[in-house]
């Protein structure tokens, strides 16, 4: 790692916790001119955590931008380039000073450097009770599992797998934080070691130091790392893992497909933290709304209205299908989200920006499984996961069910919830490019950012095709 990541010391300020269990996060200023100082109590260790999910939610991470790469590039949406939106990445035409390349990867090292301050604390120098380094060491390991979602969401973006004739390139692996530090790209296999490392190290402490029947939806639990551990296998193709995780969660009982008169309500700011299929949502709220620069912004034509359906996509879907009246056509064009407020349609329609970010759903869950038991499981309990989806969208059960149906349903299931890129690039499907857009492969991974291979003394290598790998 190269650059400064802006996170500083938090002494000043800490001691107004502001632990609420509402779902609005308390934004807090990091300052890097002061040197980071050992984190000496629970209040401290939690702070950074929660300052984690902060950087997550910004609108250049998940609150937004993240989400749009994994549809722009896909079989199921486009982008219209309504606002400018989103032109560089459809076209690739980016180049290493691309703004989202660069804030996308600034905001998920600013997310790795929280999590390092608080992996590299030792809990037993913390001051307090028993019980405050007990939470502090289950918040160490929520700490664990965010840098393990850094790191696979900067290996999904940047990294050099599934890209066809490159490198064998990962990511830079930051283990502590050290602004002045240099380190060169890990490889792909050492970079699926350090991620499969952190999920686990981080179910070790939660486990150890927590309850497995922590129903809390708005920040990390057991059941949700053990969900977003599932989505890794299945990228990294560890279908036993995977089949493994969703017994796991499916046997918890705490969560039931969303029924398909609710699931509209589901994505809704009303139902936030509440949905029985939300496994892990990050918390907005009216107080920290993202407001025009949410992703409801990018999907609704009363905001920016730049994400857009594809025909195809919309014909998948049957006539008594609940989803498909999620897809609105305004102008000739379809929207997953319309209108605004208690009138709205569609994912993420409130209008000021202040759904929840819906990380993890019970839905992907049971999709995960369907596909890891059809890849050397057991086709009946396939087909079990399949069906109790279907049956709650207004669709009829069905006898089987294949790898074709599988995709159809991700696709249908998942729309717009930024994982069909990375879907149809594990499948080794051929993401569909506009007409006109750059045909080397090479950019398929985002560029590195010149930041980084510029810098004097860099150890960062490029990824091939851009402006700054000659």
């Amino acid at each position: 790692m190269n650059k400064i990541i802006k996170i500083g010391l938090l002494s000043i300020g800490v001691a107004m916790t502001n632990v609420a269990c509402s779902d609005d996060f308390v934004d807090r200023e990091f300052f890097q001119e002061v040197e980071q100082a050992p984190l000496k109590t629970d209040n401290e260790v939690q702070a950074f955590v929660r300052g984690g999910y902060t950087a997550m939610r910004s609108n250049t991470y998940y609150g937004a931008d993240f989400l749009a790469y994994g549809e722009v590039r896909s079989d199921e949406m486009i982008s219209n380039l309504a606002g400018g939106y989103y032109q560089n990445v459809m076209n690739y035409t980016m180049l290493s000073n691309d703004a989202y390349a660069v804030d996308t990867y600034n905001k998920i090292y600013e997310l790795v450097a929280k999590a390092n301050i608080v992996i590299n604390t030792d809990m037993a120098t913390i001051q307090g009770t028993d019980n405050d380094r007990k939470n502090s060491r289950y918040a160490q390991g929520q700490a664990y599992a965010l840098r393990a979602i850094a790191f696979f969401d900067a290996f999904r973006l940047y990294g050099q797998k599934y890209i066809a004739g490159g490198e064998s390139l990962g990511v830079v692996l930051p283990l502590k934080y050290d602004p002045k530090a240099r380190m060169p790209r890990a490889t792909i296999a050492q970079t699926e070691a350090q991620i499969d490392a952190d999920f686990t190290k981080a179910l070790e402490l939660m486990t150890a130091n927590g309850s497995a029947g922590n129903t809390v939806k708005t920040e990390l639990t057991i059941n949700s790392v053990k969900g977003l551990m599932s989505r890794f296998y299945l990228y990294k193709g560890d279908y036993a893992k995977v089949r493994s995780l969703t017994n796991d969660i499916v046997n918890s009982g705490a969560y039931s497909v969303a029924p398909a008169a609710l699931l509209q309500e589901t994505f809704r700011f009303t139902m936030n933290g509440a949905a029985p299929n939300s496994i892990f949502e990050l918390a907005v709220g009216i107080n920290s709304s993202l407001s025009t620069s949410s992703y409801r912004q990018r999907l609704n034509p009363n905001g920016y209205g730049n994400l857009v359906v594809n025909a195809a996509t919309q014909d998948e879907y049957a006539t008594n299908d609940v989803r498909k009246a999620f897809i609105t056509l305004v102008g000739g064009q379809r929207f997953l989200s319309y209108n605004s407020n208690a009138s709205g349609v569609g994912k993420y329609t409130q209008g000021v920006g202040a759904d929840n970010i819906k990380m993890l759903r019970y839905e992907e869950i049971l999709l995960n499984g369907v596909e890891a038991e059809l890849n050397g499981g057991s086709s009946a309990q396939a087909l079990i996961h399949y069906n109790k989806i279907i049956t709650n969208r207004g669709l009829t059960a069905v006898t089987s069910v294949d790898m074709d149906m599988l995709r159809k349903e991700r696709m249908k299931e998942l729309l717009g919830e930024g994982l069909r890129q990375w879907d149809l690039r594990r499948w080794g499907i051929a993401v569909p490019r506009p007409a006109g857009a750059s045909t080397n492969q090479d950019l398929n991974a985002f560029p590195i950012p010149r930041q980084e291979t510029d810098l004097t003394g860099t150890l960062v290598r490029p990824n091939p095709g851009y402006d700054n790998s000659n």
